[in-house]
């Protein structure tokens, strides 16, 4: 079993007690409901049925498995256990021989394999199982899941270490898997693979003509599996009422086939347009993008190579400065699923995929961790608290998959999707929080999150207690337990949305030995600035009991958009510490939203216990003295369907 720091208390405890005895029961149920688990059933032949569901389905429940199995690797539940261990066990009789497992094809296509790997998401799957299967091991100890998904990289590497580059994945997450499986197991055969993955993309020959055919092969196959279908339900009439639930719905744009269609044939979409260290803008769908950043960050990581790590660094400033919304959600393009061009970052139309903002969590874990630089833990969390977090109501059972930043006629939450992604996927990223928080290299301790937390350290246990109030209050507290005097660096981030900071040690006034940072930070066009987080040194010998107090302040600031960005542009987002808020219809009655203007100085906080577990609301007054309600824009639409916006006048 690996260590990780265990949440103790406050805002994300309450969050990931409901993960744990809400969301990952319902998301069973849905994943029953819909026929996702009876799909592995039907390849195992324990059942006769006809497989639903669209051609990756088997990854929302291996993503389930991820999160279940963190979930028992802290707390221990007979009915969850019960699940896993059975789904498993299902896995394993699903399985072929040789490793593979892909329910579409072996139902469907029996026989036909890694025949349309830009379209049809065969490694995207298997990424997802190995990740699982790591997940079970590090999480309880047992080697039953590794062992299969070990049998699934052995498969891997025997059939495409030596492959041309049509044999690279059309939606990247097989490249993260096996750089995980090699830091687990060492084995030096997934690394490579992963890295030859990662070195063929942007050289497949031709590749208009390539993604072309494989379209048209793939609309191919849809045909014959809908005959299929309609075969079956004449001989099972029962079968005819089942419906898969509704899609997300997106908002139209002009030229949206066309845009689409040029995007995938150039293969930018699929992130296929140039190797891998010319990739130096975010394009296309903004979850591919955001899987493949991360593993090529981990591969930087591995091999010390500082043009892949400038190649990372360029395109994670263009993002943040041109292609991203101020709650730090990515994708402005609702056909795409994706980015569009600089600036365009339209509020309405925006997409901002909750599992982009997963995928962008990973990468930053990543880049901080290579660069030790506070900018990408700072992004991480200010995208854990906006563009991540509003993925999942309050009640853990209601979900959002696309996040726009103004609805006029709002947006309700549903408890499952026709592609359910999101959900297992927030989940996993939920029950794993506790590993982004400390950072350790040798005498160095960096710490990017502040989570109330234990976490092991200087030989103890329990060597660090972190007691943190974020994001209602900026009181971070910690205290130190090793087993003996430690001499270490300890690195504190400053956020860069902190006002002023006080430092004390065992009650008296400290001064960092080091503060670093950029000189200045960068404009960007949502007005929210990573690049002004700093870090703290303190490079001491720390003695058994030592408490060392941060008092950050959270200030209330207003981030002017870009006059470019469209809908919003010279409008300001109101924002505390981490937390970008809204106006919703149902707490402003008698304004119109959309078209008020804020006295900034009527701004003042106060908590509200009754909402989302409870918030801390911003009061203010209009330039004409009408009263406006400001929540958290993770807490919208936990009411009942409403308008919201994230950005007033000024």
């Amino acid at each position: 079993m690996v260590k990780v720091p265990q949440i103790t208390a406050g805002f994300w405890r309450a969050r990931l007690d409901i993960n744990a005895r809400h969301a990952i029961f319902h998301q069973w149920e849905q994943l029953e409901r819909s026929g996702c688990i009876d799909n592995f059933r039907i390849a195992a032949h324990q059942k006769e049925g006809f497989r639903e569901g669209y051609f990756f389905a088997d990854s929302d429940a291996y993503k389930w498995l991820d999160a279940a199995s963190r979930i028992l690797g802290e707390s221990p539940d007979p009915q969850l256990s019960t699940l896993v261990e059975e789904f498993i066990t299902l896995l394993e009789a699903a399985q072929e021989p040789d490793g593979y497992l892909y329910t579409y094809n072996q139902i469907h296509f029996p026989g036909q394999r890694w025949i349309n790997l830009q379209i049809e998401h065969e490694f995207y799957c298997l990424g997802h199982l190995i990740e699982a299967g790591i997940a079970h091991h590090e999480a309880t100890g047992a080697s039953r899941l590794l062992a299969l998904v070990r049998r699934v990289a052995d498969l891997l590497t025997r059939e495409f270490m030596e492959a041309p580059p049509t044999f690279t994945d059309g939606h990247e997450e097989i490249e993260i898997a096996l750089l995980r499986l090699y830091r687990l197991t060492g084995a030096r055969p997934y690394f490579e693979l992963a890295q030859r993955f990662l070195e063929r993309r942007g050289r497949i020959p031709l590749f208009p003509l390539h993604i072309f055919s494989q379209f048209r092969y793939h609309n191919h196959r849809n045909a014959a599996v809908k005959v299929a279908r309609e075969a079956y339900i004449a001989t099972h009439p029962e079968h005819a009422a089942f419906r898969l639930p509704a899609g997300n719905p997106s908002h139209p744009l002009p030229l949206a086939e066309l845009r689409r269609v040029l995007s995938q044939l150039s293969g930018k979409y699929f992130q296929q347009h140039a190797p891998l260290r010319k990739q130096k803008t975010p394009v296309g769908h903004s979850v591919r993008f955001g899987y493949l950043a991360t593993a090529a960050t981990m591969l930087a990581r591995e091999t010390g190579e500082s043009a892949l790590r400038q190649t990372l660094e360029t395109s994670w400033e263009r993002m943040t400065e041109r292609r991203m919304y101020v709650t730090g959600g990515l994708g402005a393009l609702p056909f795409i699923e994706g980015f569009g061009k600089d600036f365009e970052l339209d509020p309405e139309a925006a997409y901002a995929e909750t599992c982009a903002a997963l995928a962008s969590l990973f990468w930053n874990d990543e880049l901080a961790r290579l660069t030790h630089a506070p900018r990408y833990a700072d992004l991480f969390e200010w995208q854990l608290y906006n563009a991540a977090a509003v993925g999942m109501g309050a009640d853990g059972c209601s979900y959002y998959y696309h996040n726009p930043l103004t609805s006029r006629e709002g947006l309700p939450r549903a408890a499952w999707y026709l592609v359910p992604c999101c959900p297992s996927n927030l989940s996993r990223t939920w029950a794993a929080l506790g590993r982004y928080i400390f950072h350790a290299e040798g005498q160095d301790l960096w710490l990017h999150q502040y989570v109330s937390c234990t976490a092991p350290w200087g030989g103890s246990e329990d060597g660090l207690t972190l007691e943190a109030g974020l994001p209602w209050e900026g009181k971070v507290r910690l205290h130190l337990h090793p087993q003996a005097a430690q001499v270490a660096a300890l690195h504190l981030r400053i956020p860069s949305w902190a006002g002023d900071y006080a430092l004390t040690l065992n009650g008296a006034p400290l001064q960092p030995g080091a503060v670093s940072g950029e000189k200045q930070a960068r404009a960007t066009a949502c007005g929210y600035t990573p690049t002004a987080a700093r870090t703290l040194t303190l490079n001491r010998t720390w003695q058994p009991g030592d408490v060392l107090d941060l008092k950050l302040e959270l200030p209330i600031r207003l981030l002017r958009q870009d006059p470019r960005v469209p809908g919003c542009g010279g409008k300001v987002a109101v924002t505390r510490g981490p937390l970008v808020y809204c106006l919703e219809g149902v707490d402003n009655p008698t304004v119109d939203i959309f078209d008020v203007s804020l006295d900034p100085d009527s701004l003042r906080a106060v908590y509200d216990d009754a909402l989302c577990g409870g918030v801390m609301r911003l009061l203010g007054r209009s330039r004409t003295g009408e009263a406006l309600n400001f929540i958290p824009y993770f807490c919208w639409g936990n009411r009942g369907r409403s308008g919201m916006t994230v950005f007033v006048q000024v």
